[in-house]
């Protein structure tokens, strides 16, 4: 299994900024509780295989949960599977919001 080294949240914002996606994998609950990062995607981790098929494999993604612990499997889990540019938050939510706009818990939803 590939070890994704996490990325601070300065790093992850630059990568977003040049057109990575941002993909928050944190529970509805952990959103409802915290609010959500302006552009992420939400896809649940019990959905992330099938989201990453929508994907080309050459998409840079920035994965964030509510800890590096929740993320990091999940970017462990798309360089695994053929994905050449996966990275995810040091610090989680947490971090990235402190350096990124928080907006109202409604966010755009994968499907």
């Amino acid at each position: 299994m590939t070890e994704i080294a996490p990325s601070t949240a300065a790093e992850a914002r630059e990568r977003v900024a040049k057109g990575a996606l941002l993909i928050d994998v944190r529970s509805d609950a952990g959103r409802a509780a915290s609010g959500s990062i302006e552009g992420a995607t939400v896809v649940l981790k019990d959905d992330v295989a099938a989201f990453a098929e929508t994907l080309g494999a050459d998409r840079e993604v920035v994965v964030f949960c509510g800890t590096t612990a929740g993320s990091g499997p999940v970017a462990d889990y798309l360089a695994d599977h053929g994905f050449t540019a996966v990275s995810h938050v040091e610090g989680g939510y947490e971090a990235l919001a402190a350096a990124t706009p928080v907006e109202p818990v409604e966010t755009p939803t994968a499907q």
